[in-house]
């Protein structure tokens, strides 16, 4: 007898042959896809796989991606970048993007996460691979070893806790506002390190590169994976960054069930939603932008890969379009990927943050990882798009890092204070 599934139960199920799986059960699952970063990738796997005398169980499988230490900013940096580009060579991994922007955007920009897959990656933020219907979700450097000698990994089935956002965001709200009010009103341990599943009107009314803005930041709500079931938005994005169509059938058999078993179900009013903004030191102490406007800002940041994609940096135009960021504030703008900031060049978008402005930084991690020449100096306030503001994350201990979405950073960049973004679409 079949029982109802959830979206997480069906995606393991198929990773470790079975036709049904229960929440705690232990599972071994084949691995569809390995993503790794010149950080904990290729350095870390290299001495081991070595000192084993073998190599990767299957180079197809493996993407590779340099972002976190480019621009090379010191010898350092170069060698870790230097063995990345070696190691890909000498194991025969053709998925290899050097210097094309952040792994969770690259990858799926270039067709390699799909519904239905079990994915791994070395980088907590891994779980942005859930916005496509695949479960995909964040290991250390020596579960990867075990990964990339064997293509296996074990997994406790994970229980599912669902997110429902009913109605439409209301103009100048959007993913990264909803993620900051779930991470203040559940904290960073509420997903309990177990699959997140977002889902309602809000939710299905997202483009893709929100639904990856949610699934990104499940890591700071302590999800171990966050998923959107997949529909035609999905397919149509995939299909733009070349996935055959014929690849992409039968998608309606990646959902949950109803009935299907639920730890936890929470329900939002998308409407009432609005901009909201964490104060320094956690991405869970969040209010409404709109109570922060005492704050005034030396820097504005519009970065990483859930807060620089090419939506990202359409809200930021929308408020900057024939406006000039006040006195005193650095506003900088760090595309996802290269195909990103093309397409903003491209369209025009690009340049309307460089007439109000903004300064164009390279298309990496770079401060939101705490690397290169751009991070925050001492006694610094920063508004930024990222996904973190630990103390000292993106710069000295003493600078203090707001969060909020592209719409309030580039707001905020205009009037010199944390500013809700309401004020200048209206």
């Amino acid at each position: 007898m079949t029982t109802p599934q959830t979206l997480a139960q069906k995606l393991v199920a198929r990773a470790c042959g079975r036709d049904q799986v229960a929440p705690e059960e232990l599972v071994t699952c084949r691995v569809d896809l390995a993503m790794m970063h010149d950080s904990g990738g290729p350095r870390r796997l290299k001495p081991h796989l070595d000192a084993l005398g073998v190599k990767v169980w299957d180079p197809s499988r493996i993407v590779v991606v340099t972002d976190h230490y480019v621009p090379a900013a010191d010898a350092d940096s170069a060698q870790i970048v230097r063995i990345a580009r070696d190691w890909v060579r000498e194991q025969g991994i053709a998925n290899f993007y050097d210097e094309q922007g952040i792994c969770h955007v690259v990858t799926p920009q270039h067709g390699h996460i799909r519904p239905g897959m079990f994915a791994v990656g070395g980088d907590s933020h891994s779980c942005t691979g859930g916005a496509f219907g695949a479960y995909m979700f964040g290991i250390g450097a020596t579960e990867m070893l075990g990964v990339a000698v064997t293509g296996e990994i074990w997994l406790r089935v994970p229980h599912t806790i669902a997110m429902e956002w009913t109605g439409r965001l209301a103009p100048g709200v959007c993913a990264k506002d909803m993620m900051l009010h779930m991470c203040t009103r559940f904290g960073m341990d509420g997903g309990q390190y177990e699959a997140v599943e977002y889902c309602g009107e809000a939710v299905r009314a997202l483009s893709m590169n929100e639904r990856m803005t949610l699934c990104n930041m499940t890591a700071e709500l302590g999800g171990q994976a966050g998923l959107i079931a997949p529909d035609e938005t999905t397919r149509d994005w995939l299909v733009s960054c070349g996935v055959p169509a014929q690849e992409l059938q039968d998608l309606a058999q990646w959902q949950t069930d109803a009935q299907a078993p639920l730890l936890a179900h929470h329900r939002f009013d998308a409407a009432a939603l609005a901009p909201q903004v964490s104060a320094p030191g956690s991405p869970a102490l969040g209010e409404d932008a709109r109570n922060c406007g005492e704050e005034k800002v030396d820097i504005a940041y519009i970065g990483a890969c859930t807060g620089a994609k090419l939506e990202d940096l359409r809200m930021a135009a929308e408020v900057l379009k024939g406006q000039r960021i006040a006195r005193g504030v650095d506003l900088m703008v760090a595309p996802a990927s290269a195909r990103d900031q093309q397409a903003a060049q491209a369209e025009g978008t690009l340049q309307i943050l460089l007439d109000a402005g903004a300064r164009l930084l390279p298309t990496s991690c770079g401060a939101c990882a705490g690397y290169g020449a751009n991070t925050f100096a001492e006694n610094t306030t920063a508004i930024s798009t990222t996904a973190r503001n630990f103390k000292g994350r993106m710069g000295a201990a003493s600078s203090r890092v707001f969060l909020g979405s592209p719409y309030t950073v580039a707001a905020s960049a205009v009037a010199g204070r944390i500013t809700d973004p309401r004020e200048m679409l209206a």
